[in-house]
């Protein structure tokens, strides 16, 4: 079976902080990769995490794949949003989050929560409305399919029950645009 094209706009990376499961982390990159990621890290992962044994696709021979010890020497792209995810009051809940085009979405640990310097250096925070946590894999790839979903070229979904999708809105490509002025 052919794959379905994803025609995503932007790009993004996912990644988790203080990861300590490698079944977690492997599902994780497994859907990063289903889902076109452009990059995928941990913050401070526990060594063990970092077999990965629940990866079937090897994600890592598709994608870049980031372990960095510390915070402090997390790297991201010029211009690329930290999106933390995490259950906060301050946090906005997904199905009302405008993605941004270039982003990096950043999951906490099993056991725990975003540390406050990793909150503080997100540009945004969003939360998926559920009434307890989630696992680190599925929180991750609700991320993914929400993005995909919202900056993707589908049609509008129908909101009554056995209405039919109508087509995607067609691309119009706009007039160019002049760098230099005239003269």
């Amino acid at each position: 079976m052919k794959p379905l094209p994803l025609n995503k706009r932007g790009y993004f990376g996912i990644g988790a902080e203080g990861i300590s499961k490698s079944v977690n982390l492997g599902n994780l990159l497994r859907s990063a990769h289903a889902f076109g990621a452009s990059f995928a890290f941990t913050i401070g992962a526990d060594e063990r995490a970092l077999e990965m044994r629940s990866d079937t696709s090897r994600a890592e021979t598709h994608l870049p794949l980031y372990h960095w010890p510390s915070l402090e020497e997390m790297r991201l792209p010029k211009g690329c949003s930290l999106v933390g995810v995490e259950i906060l009051g301050e946090a906005a809940d997904l199905p009302s989050f405008p993605h941004p085009l270039r982003a990096a979405y950043v999951l906490g640990p099993e056991r725990g929560a975003l540390t406050p310097a990793l909150v503080a250096r997100c540009q945004h925070l969003v939360r998926i409305p559920t009434s307890f946590s989630l696992n680190v894999a599925t929180a991750g790839a609700i991320i993914m399919y929400d993005r995909l979903r919202s900056l993707g070229r589908f049609a509008p979904r129908p909101v009554t029950e056995g209405a039919e999708a109508g087509a995607p809105a067609p691309h119009i490509q706009g007039a160019p645009k002049r760098r230099r002025p005239q003269g």
